[in-house]
């Protein structure tokens, strides 16, 4: 289905009865990729699902975005249904945008349970090595940037930029690059206590995107988590190990069996 938010087509899934669980998307996904978890909790739930502007079939946004204005965005998307209470699923990037929906003051719904696939929010601390990496870098960016170096060299910065950054960013255009930057450059930490509903992490014990200690130091901050561990799976656990991740998240929002 298509509706429009603020001019952009949104490309969305309404399916199921029930009680309302908003589904989340990971950076550089979109809403087909969690076809599994969506069947299993459309059962007995009412599962709405968007792809967040660029990403899968709705159009990027047409200036580089911060973690609020997807916010901002989901929120309105949110506003025509009517919600009073609702719960969510999100995987990745999706708990970026749930940790900072969370603590609006204003908002329309309160959330009942949420549940976090390998979800980002924690800052990684940089090592000695990689703080040198990054300095160097921004030495020779400007370097390079010189005019003089510039009209010799005109793909050096380019180049530089492509050798250091993940398979994510080299991806992206060059909008959702720049969101991607604004995006992971910020630390939720300090918002993770204000989550009042009872969570369930999930996460995959061979993650390294957002690795297992994540979730640990996620479990210490949110006064009522616990914790699934996907033993062999990865950063896409919910996609790795099926049928634990979806046992486990229809037993949290249903109290079902898979």
């Amino acid at each position: 289905m298509i509706t429009r938010i603020d001019n952009i087509p949104v490309n969305y899934i309404d399916e199921g009865q029930g009680d309302v669980v908003l589904l989340l998307h990971g950076w550089g996904a979109d809403i087909t990729l969690y076809r599994g978890i969506i069947d299993a909790l459309a059962r007995e739930k009412r599962v709405i699902a968007l792809d967040m502007p660029g990403f899968g079939k709705t159009p990027e946004p047409d200036r580089p975005w911060c973690v609020d204005d997807y916010v901002d965005f989901v929120i309105r998307f949110l506003l025509p249904f009517g919600l009073r209470k609702l719960s969510v699923v999100v995987h990745s990037f999706g708990g970026r945008v749930f940790f900072k929906m969370n603590v609006r003051e204003d908002l329309p719904f309160t959330f009942e349970r949420a549940a976090l696939i390998d979800s980002a929010g924690i800052l990684p601390r940089k090592t000695f090595r990689q703080k040198v990496s990054q300095r160097c870098y921004k030495i020779g960016r400007a370097v390079m940037s010189t005019r003089a170096l510039h009209f010799l060299y005109p793909d050096a910065v380019e180049d530089m930029r492509r050798k250091r950054g993940s398979a994510d960013y080299n991806s992206a255009t060059p909008i959702m690059r720049a969101t991607l930057v604004k995006v992971v450059n910020e630390d939720l930490e300090p918002l993770m206590p204000y989550v009042r509903c009872p969570v369930l992490l999930i996460w995959g014990e061979l993650d390294t995107a957002t690795p297992l200690s994540d979730a640990e130091r996620m479990k210490e901050l949110i006064p009522d988590a616990g914790l699934v561990v996907c033993e062999g799976a990865g950063h896409f656990s919910f996609a790795e190990q099926a049928v634990k991740v979806n046992s486990a998240l229809r037993a949290f929002f249903t109290g079902g069996k898979a």
